[in-house]
């Protein structure tokens, strides 16, 4: 085990820990009327998308706690098909506000404290590939970002990049097989160098820097594409090579089945859900 992987996880829990924060203050203030506002997720509350963040850090946390009986309520949850988490929002539409905050924040208080503890070199069942606590808790971040985005989106309230961000790229950019395979195509055979611009002005790269394909932009634009929260074409992301195009038309960072995306601003008709 590497020397340093429970630091990477200790650090990567304070970040998820601040980005819980961040979308605990909007919120606390909302009126239980303001948890029923449509989101871009068609179909998708404000109450909807919590309760999905609340249902899968609970799930997260069996995935540590009890592995086994994580991978048999895994089976039957995708057995209901790709809309699984159509289904899952459904069931919980009945909850009121005050008692779906109360959930998120008790089940979101029990993952961090999981994962506080864990053996960083394990390997954790998830509903994709199993991955390590450190990706699990990368995965929370980026879930709780982009669902938070919707949030935010919904109500028209500002949403401030911050260098969590580089948890989410770097998740996009480790996912670039993954997005491939999920659509039944060969993972690409030549390199794709990524040239971001952080909010802070600096740079964030991953690739070697003479890869023939490159992706370049800022850094938010390409976590909103990775997690399907914008089109390409609503961002200043820019593709230079038939491997780079074709991956950030199909790019995702998250499991489960392909994502349809998020039509180009503007377009008649609901957004999908992711």
């Amino acid at each position: 085990m590497p020397a340093d992987l429970p630091g990477l996880v200790a650090d990567l829990a304070a970040d998820l820990a601040a980005e819980t924060a961040d979308l605990d203050a909007v919120l606390a203030p909302l009126p239980a009327a303001a948890w029923r506002t449509p989101t871009p997720a068609a179909g998708w509350s404000v109450a909807d998308q919590v309760s999905h963040l609340t249902f899968f850090d609970e799930a997260a946390t069996r995935s540590a706690a009890d592995p086994e009986r994580f991978r048999a309520e895994a089976a039957g949850l995708t057995a209901l098909g790709g809309d699984f988490p159509d289904q899952v929002a459904a069931r919980y539409r009945g909850l009121a506000a005050a008692d779906l905050l109360a959930w998120f924040r008790r089940a979101r208080a029990e993952y961090l404290a999981t994962f506080g503890a864990i053996d960083p070199g394990r390997r954790l069942p998830w509903y994709g590939p199993d991955m390590s606590p450190a990706s699990s808790v990368t995965a929370r971040l980026m879930e709780t970002w982009a669902h938070g985005l919707d949030i935010t989106d919904a109500l028209g309230m500002p949403s401030k990049p911050t260098a969590r961000l580089r948890h989410i790229a770097h998740l996009g950019v480790r996912t670039m097989g993954f997005s491939f395979a999920l659509r039944g195509l060969p993972a690409p055979d030549r390199p794709v160098r990524v040239d971001l611009t952080a909010p802070d002005g600096t740079a964030w790269t991953w690739g070697p820097p003479d890869a023939a394909d490159r992706v370049t932009g800022p850094a938010l634009d390409f976590c909103l594409v990775v997690t399907q929260r914008r089109h390409l074409a609503d961002t200043s992301l820019r593709a230079a090579g038939p491997v780079a195009g074709q991956w950030l038309d199909i790019a995702q960072a998250f499991a489960g089945p392909p994502g349809p995306g998020r039509p180009p601003r503007g377009t008649p008709g609901p957004q999908p859900t992711p």
